[in-house]
């Protein structure tokens, strides 16, 4: 509702000065407490009178540094930038850009000098400057013209090859002005099979945040459903045009409805895992920008909800040929998994609750905060069972008996997913688990949660992404994802110094999921 203390006798005076005073520099709060209007109707109208969705309409383009300091390459599955990153024309003014951190770790990590790097939602250019920095060709596409402009802006500095450093790329280093056009990700007409050394690309997400004016073939108009489709059509062109054994970087995000996470970042993972690709590494990116204080906090626990603080980072590879059959089929038999019934450790106090979907929890007594969390949050810390899903060692091990009661929480854990799996173990895994659910959630009261905490695997060199597995698999009437969490441990990912070729997986995740009554939402 507008202020009352601001008389205006038409909508279109209402916009003039709304634009006017953006062009000031004035922030949004203050303009929409002034004016009585939301951040969305600002930032629409921002995007309708400019054709591009930009927070600031005055940018200065002056360069402090053409480097960020003191950077370090990421060497775990868990990226954390405190700063977004503002070293040459690097800003926040394009909304819902990412980083330029991630852009450089993954350039710097899946190409070498002078190979040729494809961005198809160049947005402001973020890619297209660290390729520039970094020595690498790039050819940039989106499908905004004000967009293209910005980003040309933003590639348009000189700086000569002995103004970077390079970690381990001192020799041969030339730079290459990128090329930047107007063009639509679903259709690479303009590139040859076989010929991109790497595709580094953020997609919108869906129609959350909307980039142009309704202009045609814009993929953030889309709806969710849409949206998988058109990507579809994204995939299929990206796995053409790149080389064998290269590698494909995507970021993405979920999304809620209803109080539910829409788990798209899963979804668009099976997209391009049906156009072909291998999952070379599954990122989480955190996010920083998350209130978890004051009025957040109290809401988070009065209404049982957690702030999305995480983003997806898939890195895919078109695979050069298919692994022999038994390659694929090594490992321990788990023909002797079985579920037992146990009390899990728990921390005896919290200060207070995790409130985002990224849970950073100590090291030492990991498990017991994170028990305490799941326990106190979803059960009031009563009328819950926790199973815990591992393989027989001798003969004492306890077979639970099925727990006829009712409760508010079910939790599942499976420490035997820390262990060196095939693709058989996996498979017997799922199948148990998905017995489990289907046998204990009728003693779950409605309302209650379930919640399995899980990991992503690597079998031989690929990624076997656990959670989007079992978000997959469990497709049943009177179960709806209410949370997908984050958890990882406090310092472990600066102890991690390893150059090897595969990220070290730090991360686990929580699945949770409310019951319903059947066929109700």
């Amino acid at each position: 509702m507008r202020n009352q203390k601001v008389n205006l006798k038409t909508e279109k005076e209402l916009q003039k000065l709304i634009l006017q005073e953006k062009a000031k520099g004035i922030p949004d709060i203050e303009i929409g407490q002034k004016y009585g209007v939301t951040f969305r109707y600002i930032e629409r109208l921002i995007t309708k009178s400019k054709g591009v969705n930009i927070s600031s309409l005055s940018i200065s383009k002056k360069i402090k540094t053409l480097q960020p300091k003191d950077f370090k390459e990421e060497h775990t599955t868990v990226w954390s930038f405190k700063q977004r990153g503002n070293w040459a024309t690097h800003s926040g003014e394009y909304r819902g850009n990412w980083s330029p951190y991630i852009p450089r770790n993954v350039i710097l990590k899946y190409s070498k000098l002078g190979k040729l790097v494809l961005d198809y939602f160049c947005g402001a250019g973020t890619t297209a400057v660290e390729c520039k920095l970094l020595g690498r060709k790039c050819i940039a596409l989106d499908i905004n013209d004000k967009a293209i402009e910005i980003a040309k802006n933003n590639i348009n500095f000189t700086v000569e090859s002995q103004q970077l450093r390079l970690i381990d790329e001192k020799s041969n280093f030339k730079i290459y002005e990128p090329e930047l056009s107007v063009g639509d990700a679903r259709n690479l007409s303009l590139l040859k099979n076989n010929s991109v050394d790497l595709i580094c690309a953020h997609p919108p997400y869906a129609n959350i945040i909307h980039y142009t004016d309704s202009k045609e073939g814009d993929l953030s108009f889309l709806d969710i459903n849409e949206f998988l489709k058109e990507m579809s059509k994204v995939a299929k062109e990206s796995f053409r045009v790149l080389k064998p054994g290269k590698q494909c970087a995507i970021l993405i995000g979920d999304t809620r409805r209803k109080k539910h996470v829409i788990p798209l970042g899963f979804e668009l993972i099976n997209v391009y895992l049906n156009a072909g690709f291998k999952l070379k590494e599954l990122v989480i990116k955190r996010q920083h920008n998350c209130k978890t204080t004051g009025f957040w906090y109290a809401n988070s626990i009065k209404y049982n909800f957690l702030l999305l603080a995480h983003e997806y980072l898939p890195i895919f590879e078109k695979p050069k040929t298919h692994p022999p059959l038994s390659v694929r089929e090594r490992g321990v038999n788990y023909g002797l998994l079985i579920p037992t019934l146990k009390k899990p450790l728990l921390k005896k106090k919290l200060d207070e609750f995790e409130t985002t979907t990224v849970w950073i929890l100590p090291e030492k007594d990991f498990e017991k905060h994170l028990n305490k969390n799941v326990i106190d949050r979803y059960s009031n810390g009563k009328e819950y069972s926790t199973i815990i899903l591992s393989t027989r060692k001798n003969k004492e091990s306890f077979i639970r008996e099925r727990d006829q009661k009712t409760k508010e929480l079910l939790f599942i854990k499976s420490p035997l997913l820390s262990n060196k799996l095939s693709y058989s173990n996996i498979n017997c895994y799922l199948t148990e688990l998905k017995n489990i659910v289907e046998q204990d959630l009728a003693s779950i009261k409605k309302g209650g949660f379930l919640v399995i905490q899980i990991q992503d695997v690597r079998i031989n060199k690929y990624i076997e992404p656990l959670a989007k597995r079992v978000v997959d698999m469990l497709n049943i009437d009177n179960l709806w994802i209410r949370e997908i969490i984050i958890v990882t441990k406090d310092g472990v990912h600066s102890k991690t110094q390893s150059l090897k070729d595969d990220l070290e997986i730090t991360h686990q995740y929580l699945l949770v999921y409310g019951v319903i009554a059947k066929g109700g939402k």
